[in-house]
């Protein structure tokens, strides 16, 4: 069970990131907040809609056993 809370931080982790990024885009503004503001909050999503999946594959394997 490790290596599945593992591989579940690291995909938090990488919503937090990209969380961050789209703060710290937003707090710049001007040109660079216009060009990347809508591609970040795709990108945080589908970090979203994946560690979610992964969360859920844990709790199925978890709960076969």
């Amino acid at each position: 069970m490790a290596w599945q809370m593992i591989v579940l931080g690291l995909a938090m982790l990488a919503v937090l990131g990209v969380l961050f990024w789209g703060v710290i885009t937003m707090a710049r503004g001007g040109e660079y907040n216009v060009r990347w503001s809508n591609k970040i909050m795709r990108y945080r999503v589908v970090l979203q809609g994946i560690a979610l999946l992964i969360f859920v594959v844990i709790l199925l394997m978890a709960g076969r056993n």
